[in-house]
């Protein structure tokens, strides 16, 4: 199990999805960026307008009026005298994430990656990912001084996650839209 911390929020062209160049009238979806603290695995992870706001507004400490849905769970968690102890990202299935909600006592409660990410930057717990997912889905970043050209295919996944950088210095909420 590795502890993840999350990179940023971005949002990416369908194409850069689906491998294509980018045209007009393709839509625009939101990405979460996970990396390894301790390692050089990222994980991306495709998520919901709303999530990505939550996300975004809880990085950027700033949080509306009203309470959002990952803010009423932890509130909830904490007026139940429940402990929210860590998030855990259990696997990947064709594409698709998962992840539990660990609590005291050894609760564990199955949840998308997505909300439990935005639940975990607001109580403040840990974000792990099993070795599993990692070695599924993980991204290997190297450093700039890292050796050239990597083995044929991971050259693409390298400038995916370069592309996701270069997007985190300048993303917002506003760059998702409003979800209703």
């Amino acid at each position: 199990m590795s502890e993840m911390r999350v990179v940023g929020v971005l949002a990416v062209d369908d194409a850069t999805q689906q491998g294509g160049a980018s045209g007009a009238g393709e839509s625009r979806h939101p990405v979460v960026l996970l990396q390894e603290t301790q390692g050089k695995r990222c994980l991306q992870i495709w998520i919901g307008l709303a999530e990505a706001e939550a996300i975004a507004l809880e990085q950027q400490g700033r949080l509306p009026e009203r309470p959002l849905t990952h803010v009423l769970i932890s509130d909830v968690v904490s007026a139940l005298g429940r402990r929210l102890e860590r998030i855990e990202i259990t696997e990947v299935r064709g594409g698709t994430f998962y992840a539990d909600l660990v609590f005291d006592r050894g609760l564990r409660v199955s949840a998308r990656p997505s909300d439990s990410i935005a639940i975990a930057l607001h109580a403040d717990v840990p974000i792990h990912a099993t070795e599993g997912v990692l070695a599924d889905a993980g991204v290997v970043v190297e450093d700039d001084e890292a050796e050239e050209t990597p083995a044929s295919g991971a050259a693409t996944d390298e400038d995916e996650v370069d592309r996701f950088r270069a997007f985190l210095d300048n993303i917002s909420p506003e760059d998702f839209g409003r979800s209703g």
